[in-house]
């Protein structure tokens, strides 16, 4: 689909460098055209290339909707030194960021929990000092409708509407 890694070094205060950067990783397609094309391994390589380009810096926050699935991916491509910000903070959470079952905005969906978004770290100079999960509420007063069939017949869902699909992730960083 045309994926790229977006990427901007900034100076901090003090004079260290920190590299941001961000990716859409290729996403599966479980539905129609493409009933049986989940992209895994086209992911995993986007991710390796990524961290690849990464690597030789000494602060790098690459975050962003990685579409990652753990049981079909496997675990996150990342070398030693790196952290996954939100299983370094929040171990025993699950922390899914698409969740059919929470977010009201889409039920109706077929059921799905996962881990989608990430932050992977590389940090010489800093630390994680907190990431949480953002956009989890309705908008107040915006709601759209959803037509949804159940055995044979079709129904009108209204639904609210959230910042998105996905919830945010909020990485909060700190010099050592």
């Amino acid at each position: 689909m045309g994926r790229e890694l977006c990427m901007t070094e900034v100076e901090v205060l003090g004079g260290e460098t920190l590299v941001v950067a961000t990716s859409h990783l290729e996403s599966p397609c479980p539905g129609p055209p493409k009933w049986d094309q989940m992209f895994s391994k086209e992911r995993v390589e986007q991710a390796k290339v990524a961290i690849n380009i990464l690597q030789n810096n000494q602060n790098v926050i690459f975050g962003g909707d990685m579409n990652w699935d753990d049981k079909l991916d496997g675990q996150f491509p990342f070398p030693d030194g790196w952290i996954d910000a939100w299983r370094e903070l929040r171990p025993a959470e699950d922390g899914f960021t698409y969740d059919t079952k929470l977010n009201q905005m889409l039920s109706g969906n077929r059921s799905l929990r996962k881990r989608l978004d990430r932050f992977i770290c590389k940090l010489k100079d800093f630390t994680i000092s907190g990431v949480e999960m953002i956009g989890m509420e309705p908008i107040p007063g915006l709601s759209y409708t959803k037509e949804k069939s159940y055995r044979q017949e079709k129904k009108l869902l209204e639904l609210p509407v959230l910042p998105s699909d996905h919830y945010g992730l909020l990485l909060t960083i700190s010099s050592k």
